[in-house]
């Protein structure tokens, strides 16, 4: 029983892990959760450098970085390859001058001969492994029967001749570098220590490539020096001169676009005569102009407010005036049935425009509800609410001069057209008035012209003239009125009426003899 206890509790020991392999698994979870750690701190500080790098190669500085970098890759080009090709020139050149010196041996050999082993040390001397001069017609050689001549030739005379040697020139330095070690290179010379017609040699190549990998690597660390200082300068200089001004000028305008009604968010331009100063003054001028459209429409907005307060009370004072003036139609006085038609327009325009809050500081215009309207009736109408006197006998005032036939008719709002009207005619008949020393009697004028497209109606008068200075804010509301007490409301009401018809109130001309409007309204259908 006693045995069997012992074996019992061996078998519950080894149900249970070492001390070893719980520590095993103590630094492996350890271990995994430090990896799933580093992990996800790599991803996520990976993005972070990623959005940074993208964001820095979308920025004006990373672009100049770039185009440093292309500068610099442009100038290593033009500095290397031509460099590089007059080494390679110059490195088969001393080696055809030390064959001219070599061959010269030949001049006094007996016979023009030397022996074999008088050739391999003049050879071996020269670094050449053949060598072959012309003299007279007769070709010498120095050559080992076991070197065949390649049969591609570079002949350095010609190596300057036109466009395509000027190709291989550049080009031979890096063929080189990709021949094969065992390459030869048989070379045409004109030779210039001695005399003759040419001389010919066969040198390795691999030489010639050791030779240019260390000019290569001497070019590359003194261009690379210089071209990395110019483009240093460079980016400094674009940096301080043009990006450093930019990013001033993106804050600004981003700082002005948050509160544009703040004064201190005023770009404050610099004194460079340059486009950038340019551009800093036109900017901190157009924030100002901004800032007196945005107090301008403020004083729109609270002069709509004012309106809608005193809407409900001059509706009711405008029925009040309809029912009198229904009274009145039972009147027996000629003058007072003569005038009362005009009495009932008026009173229904005016309880049409409170009614609707037509104003221009309070609400947007109605969209045009397009009537057949006879021209000539409708300008009557608009004339005799502007104040001018309509026919030849009319009052000692001003006079309406009407130039349109009783038949033209035309497509449009005959509201609006009659408000329209009634502004430029308001403002021609108040311009005349207050005209000092006037002795000619004021006249307004309406002339009306059709065509394929459009119907022109021409307001003209003969009053003293708009001065320049208004000409320019002519249709800008608050801005264009010289009459005592006037809101410069009127032209900028008639060109958004006309507008609202597909069409636009211009100046044609103004000076002593008058002023000329000229409306467009487009044909309709």
């Amino acid at each position: 029983m006693f045995d069997q206890g012992k074996l019992d509790a061996k078998l519950v020991d080894r149900g249970k892990p070492s001390p070893l392999a719980r520590r095993e698994g103590f630094y492996a979870q350890r271990l995994t959760r430090a990896l799933s750690l580093v992990a996800s701190l790599s991803l996520k500080y990976g993005l972070q450098a990623a959005d940074i790098v993208r964001r820095f190669v979308l920025s004006l500085s990373g672009q100049l970085v770039i185009f440093t970098a292309v500068f610099v890759i442009v100038v290593e080009a033009v500095i290397v390859i031509p460099s590089l090709a007059s080494d390679h020139e110059r490195w088969l050149l001393d080696r055809v001058r030390q064959a001219e010196i070599a061959s010269q041996s030949i001049d006094v050999a007996q016979n023009n001969a030397v022996s074999k082993e008088v050739s391999n040390q003049l050879r071996k001397s020269a670094g050449v492994l053949y060598l072959a001069v012309e003299i007279n017609g007769e070709t010498y050689r120095l050559y080992d029967s076991k070197v065949a001549v390649p049969d591609e030739i570079l002949d350095l005379r010609q190596s300057h001749k036109d466009v395509f040697h000027d190709i291989a020139y550049l080009w031979a330095p890096w063929k080189t570098f990709t021949s094969r070690p065992d390459r030869l290179i048989h070379i045409v010379a004109q030779p210039k220590v001695r005399g003759g017609q040419k001389i010919e040699i066969v040198v390795k190549a691999e030489p010639l490539k050791t030779y240019l990998k260390s000019s290569l690597a001497s070019m590359l660390r003194v261009s690379l020096s210089i071209s990395f200082l110019a483009g240093f300068l460079i980016f400094i200089g674009l940096s301080v001169f043009i990006v450093r001004p930019v990013r001033q000028l993106t804050k600004g305008i981003v700082r002005f676009k948050a509160n544009p009604e703040d004064a201190s968010a005023t770009y404050r331009p610099s004194d460079r005569p340059d486009e950038i100063g340019q551009i800093e003054r036109e900017i901190a001028s157009m924030q100002e102009e901004v800032r007196q459209s945005l107090r301008s429409r403020a004083r729109l907005a609270a002069l709509g407010q004012a309106v809608s307060k005193i809407n409900h009370d001059l509706r009711n004072m405008l029925t009040a005036a309809q029912m009198a003036s229904d009274r009145l139609a039972n009147s027996a006085d000629p003058t007072v049935a003569k005038a009362l038609p005009r009495l009932e327009r008026a009173l229904d325009r005016a309880l049409s425009l409170a009614t609707n809050v037509l104003t221009y500081g309070k609400s947007d215009e109605q969209t045009p509800q397009i009537q057949i309207v006879r021209l000539r009736d409708l300008s009557e109408a608009a004339a005799e609410d502007a104040g001018l006197s309509i026919g030849p006998h009319g009052p000692e005032t001003i006079r309406y001069s009407c130039k349109i036939a009783k038949g033209f008719f035309l497509e449009a709002d005959p509201e609006q057209l009659h408000r329209l009207l009634v502004n430029l005619m308001r403002n021609a008949r108040q311009a005349i008035e207050l005209q000092p020393n006037r002795k000619a009697r004021g006249r307004v004028t309406l002339t009306a012209i059709k065509t394929t497209e459009d119907v022109f109606l021409i307001v003209s008068d003969n009053g003293p003239g708009i001065p320049e200075k208004l000409r320019e804010k002519l249709f800008q509301p608050f801005t264009s009125s010289t009459t005592p007490g006037g809101s410069g409301l009127g032209l900028a009401i008639a060109r958004e009426l006309a507008q609202l018809h597909g069409g636009d109130v211009r100046l044609v001309s103004s000076g002593a003899e008058g002023t000329t409007f000229e409306v467009r309204l487009p044909l309709k259908g």
